[in-house]
């Protein structure tokens, strides 16, 4: 029987959507690619290392079984913390799948990046306990606290190296496969105000009379959780009071207008907000990243997932997501077995 082809997967952050991920070893798997090394940022580090723990499929049906009041219920949010939420909830089932298993014990090479915040450095993580290399990973700027490791603060891989390719270059593969959960970013369109570059999704019926838990996720969330603790709350709209005049303008609207007028600048879009402005710096910068470091180290297969598929913390569709990853994959394959 002829050998199987040989993969170094490269797996990108970002949120929710790297369930992706798993739909895509999935695909891997059923054709008959060997994954030999493993390189993983963010989401791309929590799931390949489930993978090469052997613990994916667990993790896979304990997330197909999430429901939103599930993830909320899991959302531990921290009052003065240095992020949104702790996350000491959503882990710990991590762990629990994980146990003690050390990096070096794998049966395949494998790298969780993180970011040294105070060294302002990438951090790859090839020896040691896997666990704590995957929350160090994991840690996105402003949803999830960074953590403590040997007298570094460290955070999300993704602000230095969204798709890790470099850390699998050693690997003695056919082909290295890389999956960017953030298709603009590859394009260079990081401004996407329509779904029409995502597949197809079910709208779900929601009762208007009552928010939908996922209304509280991702940057609505972080505005949220920052308003709650500010002693007022966001709906996502101006505040009002009973005896607003609808009429009256907003007095910041007022004051923006103010600060432009008769200097040409026009006003920023209504309602834009710090953390607004925070995350789209945030996708901007890892924009620049993602296309810096992917003409260093091109991949010779790209899957790429729309930023547009869900929402960052958008973890009770995993299902949903699995499978977006599955035709993706079987897509980009496709199109390489064509060249």
């Amino acid at each position: 029987m002829p050998e199987p082809t040989t993969v170094a997967l490269v797996l990108g952050g970002g949120g929710a959507r790297g369930y992706a991920h798993i739909g895509v070893l999935e695909v891997l798997e059923e054709r008959g690619y060997q994954v030999v090394a493993i390189a993983g940022t963010s989401m791309g580090a929590l799931v390949g290392g489930l993978h090469a723990a052997g613990a994916r499929q667990a993790y896979a049906d304990w997330a197909c079984g999430l429901t939103q009041r599930d993830v909320l219920r899991l959302l531990d949010p921290t009052i003065r913390g240095p992020g949104a939420i702790r996350a000491n909830k959503i882990f710990a089932k991590v762990t629990e799948l994980l146990g003690d298993v050390r990096i070096e014990d794998l049966p395949v090479p494998y790298t969780a990046v993180a970011t040294d915040l105070l060294a302002g450095k990438e951090v790859w993580f090839q020896h040691g306990p896997l666990a704590p290399a995957i929350r160090a990973s994991i840690a996105l700027p402003s949803f999830i606290t960074p953590v403590m490791l040997d007298g570094r603060l460290l955070a999300d891989g993704g602000l230095m190296n969204p798709i890790p390719v470099a850390a699998t270059v050693a690997a003695n593969a056919d082909l290295t496969v890389a999956v960017s959960l953030s298709e603009e970013h590859v394009t260079g369109h990081g401004s996407v105000t329509t779904t029409a570059s995502a597949d197809p999704r079910p709208t779900a019926t929601t009762d208007p009379a009552r928010p939908e838990p996922a209304q509280l996720l991702d940057s609505e969330l972080v505005r949220a959780v920052t308003s709650w603790f500010g002693g007022f709350r966001d709906t996502g709209a101006a505040t009002s009071t009973p005896n607003d005049d609808a009429d009256t303008p907003d007095p910041v609207d007022a004051s923006l207008r103010e600060l432009v007028d008769g200097t040409g600048l026009g006003a920023p879009p209504p309602g834009l907000r710090m953390i607004d402005v925070m995350q789209l710096s945030l996708d901007a910068l890892q924009g620049a990243v993602t296309r810096y470091r992917l003409a260093g180290y091109p991949p010779d297969v790209l899957v790429t997932i729309p930023r547009t598929a869900c929402r960052t913390l958008d973890f009770h569709r995993a299902e949903e997501l699995i499978a977006l990853g599955r035709r993706r994959a079987e897509a980009a394959l496709e199109r390489d077995t064509d060249r």
